[in-house]
Order: structure tokens, then sequence, then C-alpha cells
């Protein structure tokens, strides 16, 4: 004859606690891939928007024009499949699309902020590599 063997409380509550474990790093690292997927797509988008404008530029249109009217001339260019999705950065925001001397500057605020966080961490870094040199 074969006993059965129930499952105590105390297992069933140590199986839950090495899943949510699992579960939490698992998170933790999928942060961090999020956050550089947000920050490829703002840069790819950016440099996108700032050549089909500029292409427009070469074929003789404003800069001011082409700087205002972004969104209808990066629709009529052809170039961009989704013209809502390439104007917004990887947080969803709006870029801000303007006129720099003779050039067209493409800012996305919140990747700003990311790379503000990345120099002062680095910084943060070299300071503390500089304390323990010799």
């Amino acid at each position: 004859m074969c006993k059965k063997r129930a499952v105590s409380l105390l297992e069933m509550m140590i199986v839950i606690f090495l899943i949510s474990l699992i579960g939490a790093a698992i998170g933790y690292n999928l942060k961090g891939s999020l956050d550089k997927g947000k920050e490829f797509k703002t840069k790819e988008s950016i440099r996108q928007i700032k050549d089909i404008l500029l292409l427009e530029v070469a074929n003789g249109y404003d800069i001011e024009t082409v700087v205002t009217n972004s969104r209808e001339f990066i629709k009529e260019s052809g170039l961009a499949k989704d013209v809502d999705k390439l104007l917004v950065d990887g947080w969803g925001q709006p870029f801000l699309i303007r006129k720099k001397g003779d050039d067209i500057e493409v800012v996305s605020d919140h990747l700003n902020k990311l790379e503000d966080k990345k120099k002062k961490k680095d910084k943060k870094l070299q300071e503390v590599k500089g304390e323990f040199e010799f």
C-alpha cells in the first residue's frame, strides 16, 4: 500500500517565497533592459526625425517652416511608417523639435535626464576611484 503524503503549510510557504525571490531578481534585471530599450528607441527616433527634416531643408524648404510643420513634412516624406509613434520618445512623451543655428535639434526630456543621471553616476565613480589611488 502507498501512503499519501500531504504537503505541509511550511513547505508551501517556502516554495512561494522562493518563487517570489526569483521573480524579484528577474524583474530587477529586466528594468535595466527596458530602460536601455527606451533609450535606444529614443536615440534612433531622434536620428530619423532629424535626417528626414534635414532632407526637406535640402529640398529647398525654409528651416523655420520645416521645424514649425515637422509632423506634416515627416508625413509627406513617406519615410516614416507611423508618424505618431516616431514623434514620441521611448517613454511616450513628444519630442521638442527646434531650430539651432543652421541645424535642427530634436530633444527628449527623459533622455536628457537619463544621460545626466549617468554622468553624475560616472563622476561619483571617478571620485571614489580617485580616493583609492596611491
